[in-house]
Formats: structure tokens, C-alpha cells, sequence
């Protein structure tokens, strides 16, 4: 421990701004579903349906957007400033145009929502919900382009303060159209999916301007030649951006299955369902933003030539990430049965809802520590093995896991969770006893000499 305290600081230095942006794509989620929850149990429910459908995408493209994150910190950490100018630029275009792809693939997703089994009322209300909400990846995704090389620069606060201003903003601009107040039309639902659009749109103009105007970042932008993605980079890029967005979208996309089956049980059990998962998010997004701070240590240190400090760095990441997902692990046992009245007053939403953070609770920590684990590896550029063990443990474990228990054994949602709770332990384990071999000096050198420019 006492060689991990230098690292503790710094860490927690990047990590706080980066766990309040991290919140702000969540807290979109979690202002729609408490507001939506007033207007009934079959609404909330649709929002359930609408977000699982739509999160897939959204965390596909994050996860590509953060390919930039370790090769900023390393060319940070060389002072290679052209370099850094053709980051900048590949980064925002790759966002945007992967941002337009998944917009036109969002307005895709109703048309398979009929083929789910999901309960019909509940259908009608998420089709159109979801085709707006799969505009708002296209904002979503420019920001995310300009964000990613900011926070590889360690510049963490300002996309912070941006994130919470547009949730401001989201949170004003859906009151009023969900509930027709301050003169707004009576949206209900709808109003939740225009207000994230809107928001998302002024992120995006806001991160955009604070990249090309910002004095401390002129030095980076003089590095440009053009402004025209460079191949080469692109590719660097996606080498490390792909895996990383389909890693994220395997695990989403185990979520958004288990949602799916919850919603065979009916509307009720979607709606709890959709309590519980919105509030396990908010912790995993402030844990994600431990692990984008460890990226930034462990690859700007790496960078640098310090492994053995990029270790600790790694090490004190995932103190961190264990200390705050206990506390959180103790807060969802404290406030099972109080936490859920944000959304709903439904008897059997609240008394389902319960159950599953009791569940989500004993999962806190291996959610915690798997995410720490991936941001870690990420600043080792170590991104293609973690996509394999997602696939396998939530896809080959986790969800047959959860069919069985849920539905062979009839114990419903809770079986369902049991699942997931068994394939975010399995990543976890794997990922931390990976970490500690790829920073082992001898075997890195070993690495080292056998491949020295391959993405592993």
C-alpha cells in the first residue's frame, strides 16, 4: 500500500471531474425515467425498453471515441505535438461519422421491437421514443470526439462542467415537455426524448467551441496540418477504439438482453426492472470514470517509459474503484426500499425494484473492479483480449445463467440478475489477474521483443 499512496492522489485528481461528466450521459437517463414514472407504470416501462434498445449503440460508440484517450496520453507523455494535432482531428471525425451511422441504425431499432415479445402498450410508446433519442447520438458522438482528446490531454474539468450545465438544461427542458409547464406543449413521454436531443446538441456546439478556441490548447491546434483524417491514424484509432466500443456494447447488450426477457414477465417487472438498472448505472458511470483516469496514468506513464509506475498507478486505480463501490454496495442494502419512490408508487414495481438492488448491490464491487480492470488495460493499449472475455462471460455465462434460473427455476427478474451478477465476478478476476501479468517488467519485456507495435 504505501507504494500505491503517490498514485492515489493524482488519480483522484482526474478521476472526480471525469466521474461527474461520465454522470452526465446516465443522468439523462435517470431524469427521464423519474419524471416519465409519474405519468404511469406503462410509460417508465417503455423508457426501460427504449433505453436498453438504444444504450447498446450509445456505448459502442463511447467505446470507439475512447481509442483516442491511451494514444493522447502517450504522445502526451512524448510531447509529440504532431502527433497530438493528428489525433485531434482523426478523433472528431471518426465520432462524428460513427455518430451518423448509429443514428441511422437507431431509427432501425423500432421496426425489431415487434420480434422481442415485449407487451404491446408498451411497444407503441417506445418506437417513437427510441427514433428520436437515436438522433441524439449524433451530437452525442461529436462531443464525444472532442471530450476523449481533452481528457487524454488530462483535461478533465471542462467536459465535466459542460456535462453538468446539459443536464441542467435536460432537466428544465423535460419538466416542461413532459408536463406542458412554463408554456411547453403536454408531451408526456415524447417531451423526455426531444429534451435529450436538445440538450445533447448544445454539449456538443459547447465542447466543440472549448477545443478550438481554448488559449491552453492552441499549441495542439498550431500541430494541425489540415483538417482532414489521417489514414494511418484512423486506423490506429479504430485499432484501439473498436474493441474497446465492442467490449462495452457485449456488455450493455447482455443488459439490454436480460431487460428483454424481464419484459416476457410483463410491465410491472420491466418498470422495477428499469428502477434498479438506472441506479446500478449511475455508480458503474462514476466507477468508469476511476477507470478513465487510470487510462490516463497508466498510458501517459507508460508513455513515458515508467512502467513500474504505470503498475501502481493501475493498482491505486483499482483501490479507488473497490473503495467506492463498497460504500455504494452498503447504500443500495440502506435504501432499498426508499430509493425506488423517485420513480414509482406502484406496490409491485417498489416491492420488484427492492429485490434487484439487493441483488445489485452484491454485484456493486465486481462492477466496480471489472470496469477499473478495462480502463487499466486500456492505457497498456491492451484492448482486443477484454473484448473476448466479455463475449464469453456475459454471452456464453451470464445470460443462459440467467434464462435458467429466471425462467427453468422460476425465480423471475431476481434469477435473471443472479446471471449477470455471476459474469460481471467472472470478468472481473480475469481482468485483474491480466493487469498484474501484462505489467509483470520481465514478462513485458518479453512482450516487448516478440511484438513491439501490436495492439494486443
Amino acid at each position: 500500500m504505501k507504494d500505491l499512496r503517490p498514485h492515489l492522489r493524482p488519480t483522484v485528481l482526474l478521476a472526480y471531474p471525469v466521474v461527474l461528466s461520465q454522470l452526465g450521459h446516465v443522468m439523462v437517463s435517470f431524469v427521464d425515467s423519474v419524471l416519465v414514472g409519474r405519468t404511469g407504470t406503462v410509460p417508465l416501462a417503455a423508457v426501460s425498453l427504449g433505453v436498453s434498445s438504444t444504450t447498446v449503440l450509445l456505448m459502442l460508440g463511447i467505446g470507439l471515441s475512447m481509442g483516442s484517450v491511451p494514444l493522447v496520453a502517450a504522445a502526451d507523455g512524448r510531447r509529440d505535438l504532431p502527433d497530438l494535432g493528428r489525433l485531434l482531428v482523426s478523433s472528431v471525425w471518426l465520432s462524428a461519422l460513427a455518430g451518423l451511422v448509429l443514428a441511422g441504425l437507431g431509427q432501425l431499432v423500432p421496426f425489431a421491437m415487434h420480434y422481442l415479445g415485449q407487451p404491446p402498450a408498451v411497444e407503441a410508446l417506445a418506437a417513437p421514443w427510441v427514433r428520436v433519442i437515436s438522433w441524439s447520438l449524433l451530437p452525442l458522438m461529436v462531443f464525444q470526439g472532442f471530450r476523449e482528446f481533452a481528457e487524454g490531454l488530462g483535461l478533465t474539468r471542462q467536459a465535466m462542467w459542460l456535462s453538468v450545465l446539459a443536464n441542467v438544461v435536460n432537466a428544465a427542458l423535460c419538466y416542461a415537455l413532459v408536463f406542458g409547464k412554463w408554456g411547453a406543449p403536454e408531451m408526456g413521454l415524447m417531451g423526455s426524448a426531444w429534451a435529450t436531443l436538445m440538450a445533447r446538441g448544445l454539449m456538443a456546439l459547447l465542447m466543440a467551441a472549448y477545443v478550438l478556441r481554448a488559449r491552453r490548447l492552441q499549441v495542439y491546434r498550431a500541430a494541425i496540418g489540415n483538417w482532414w483524417p489521417d489514414a494511418p491514424t484512423l486506423r490506429r484509432l479504430l485499432g484501439l477504439g473498436a474493441p474497446i466500443g465492442v467490449q462495452m456494447a457485449f456488455e450493455v447488450g447482455a443488459f439490454a438482453a436480460a431487460a428483454i426477457m424481464i419484459g416476457w414477465l410483463g410491465a410491472a417487472q420491466l418498470a422495477a426492472h428499469q428502477v434498479a438498472i438506472n441506479l446500478a448505472s449511475i455508480t458503474y458511470m462514476a466507477a468508469s470514470g476511476i477507470a478513465t483516469a487510470a487510462t490516463i496514468r497508466v498510458g501517459k506513464l507508460q508513455g513515458g517509459g515508467e512502467l513500474g509506475a504505470a503498475r501502481q498507478a493501475g493498482f491505486a486505480a483499482y483501490v479507488l474503484g473497490f473503495a467506492f463501490m463498497g460504500a455504494m454496495a452498503v447504500l443500495f442494502i440502506c435504501t432499498r426500499h426508499v430509493a425506488p419512490l423517485l420513480y414509482s408508487h406502484d406496490p409491485q414495481v417498489l416491492a420488484q425494484a427492492a429485490t434487484l438492488l439487493l441483488i445489485g448491490a452484491l454485484f456493486q464491487v465486481s462492477d466496480g473492479l471489472q470496469v477499473v480492470g478495462l480502463g487499466a488495460l486500456r492505457g497498456l493499449e491492451d484492448v482486443k483480449v477484454p473484448s473476448i472475455v466479455a463475449l464469453l462471460a456475459y454471452w456464453v455465462v451470464a445470460l443462459p445463467l440467467g434464462y435458467f434460473l429466471g425462467f427453468t427455476l422460476h425465480l423471475g427478474a431476481p434469477g435473471v440478475w443472479t446471471g449477470l451478477l455471476v459474469g460481471l465476478t467472472i470478468v472481473a478476476g480475469v481482468l485483474l489477474l491480466r493487469f498484474r501479468r501484462e505489467t509483470e517488467p520481465d514478462y513485458r519485456a518479453e512482450l516487448s521483443a516478440k511484438e513491439p507495435a501490436a495492439v494486443r
